[in-house]
């Protein structure tokens, strides 16, 4: 696989530790990388030492020996997660390691396979991962996830394209996107940073009581909890106010919606990539929060088997607002990877909600939550339903409805 100039993946590899995961001197790092991105991701752990790490741990992985093993063992042995591997990751979290994940996974990778076999597994990796994903969900540690290109996702987007002629095209649009072709791309971030920050802090003031959106397929009413919180943008540790970059890309502003407040019909506007296999084309809708009726023309059963995972994947635990005019989508790409797909569109999450989107969530127990409307599951899958046909109001606590988006565009002058 044919790599950019050494020069721009050390300008990336810089921005992922200082404006990605903003790596503290003297501390951890844990780094997931699949051994297709060992060369970039050497250089990432390079850099880290270089800017005082603690340590560097890699987490390597690999596509074709996930696929072997989904085809090869059963389903039992797939639902098991060994305990020195929650222990791994436990260990780093306590410690107060910064993770950064360096994401290249082929979307079809697990095409074809049991929808049964990849639903189990994914429901045990989740009930494991349980007490780590408490510590990045309520801002407890400094995480971010990046991407880079293998073939067989280049491909998926260029699929007229050669494989280096693909590959190249990715890299081109991964670094225009996170900004690494800019002069100075820490700075650039700091100014996308201050204008996300701004949006959230506009709709933090407004606290509207619903949202309502309409748009071809779309007739959804979505109340916020009391006390709602948006965020977007940079976040920052709950302990040391570290500010860490969770996202790289990022668009987006997202709250949380109220678990039992949803009702309509929402309808996806781009594929949604779950699990190695892709959901396209699909309807979910609820009632009083729950989702009661679907339909999907592409990956149906993997779609069921997602709703199934617990109760509280059948209610939203997020709600994203996305600018139609973000780089991500006048790129008029579909990335078939939630990481860029979500920030080129509106999107919503089925499944755990971040805690800290309500006010003093993050010190709140499981049956608070609930009884604040914040959504527990074991997982939170993001899904695309804006365009350039969306329309949303937001209602305020008085009654007064007023645009917030027209045709995928703010309607809001942030002040």
């Amino acid at each position: 696989m044919k790599m950019p100039s050494h020069e721009s993946l050390e300008k990336y590899a810089e921005l992922a530790l200082s404006t990605g995961v903003n790596l503290q001197k003297n501390q951890l790092l844990m780094i997931n990388s699949t051994i297709v991105g060992a060369e970039f991701t050497r250089i990432v752990a390079r850099k880290a030492f270089e800017m005082g790490a603690k340590d560097v741990h890699i987490n390597w992985s690999d596509d074709e020996l996930t696929r072997m093993k989904y085809e090869y063992a059963d389903q039992e042995t797939l639902s098991e997660v060994p305990e020195w591997q929650q222990q791994k990751f436990t260990y780093f979290a306590e410690n107060g390691a910064a993770i950064l994940s360096i994401r290249s996974t082929d979307p079809d990778l697990l095409k074809g396979i049991d929808a049964g076999k990849v639903a189990a597994s994914n429901k045990a990796r989740s009930e494991a991962m349980a007490t780590f994903r408490n510590y990045t969900m309520n801002d407890r540690i400094q995480w971010s996830i990046v991407s880079i290109p293998v073939p067989a996702w280049a491909q998926k987007i260029f699929p007229n394209e050669t494989e280096e002629t693909a590959v190249e095209k990715l890299w081109k649009q991964i670094f225009s996107i996170v900004r690494v072709d800019r002069e100075d791309p820490v700075a650039a971030w700091e100014e996308h940073n201050q204008n996300l920050i701004t949006a959230r802090e506009y709709l933090n003031k407004k606290q509207y009581q619903k949202l309502i959106y309409k748009a071809p397929g779309t007739d959804l009413e979505v109340s916020l909890p009391k006390g709602h919180v948006w965020k977007g943008g940079p976040a920052k540790t709950v302990e040391g106010g570290v500010q860490f970059n969770p996202n790289m890309p990022t668009e987006e502003v997202f709250t949380a919606p109220h678990k039992y407040g949803v009702d309509g019909t929402v309808a996806s506007t781009k594929p949604l990539n779950y699990g190695g296999n892709v959901i396209d084309n699909f309807t979910l809708t609820f009632k009083e929060g729950k989702v009661v009726d679907f339909t999907a023309e592409e990956g149906s059963e993997t779609l069921q088997h997602l709703l199934e995972t617990d109760e509280g994947s059948r209610r939203l635990g997020e709600l994203a607002l996305v600018p139609h005019e973000s780089p991500i989508s006048q790129s008029g790409l579909i990335f078939y990877n939630t990481l860029y797909d979500e920030n080129a569109s509106c999107h919503l999450a089925l499944g755990k909600a971040y805690p800290n989107n309500v006010e003093g969530g993050s010190d709140m127990s499981e049956e608070e939550l609930d009884q604040n409307g914040v959504n527990h599951s074991l997982s939170h899958v993001d899904f695309m339903m804006g365009s350039a046909d969306l329309d949303i109001d937001g209602v305020l606590e008085d009654g007064t409805t007023e645009a917030v988006m027209r045709k995928g565009s703010w309607a809001i002058t942030f002040e």
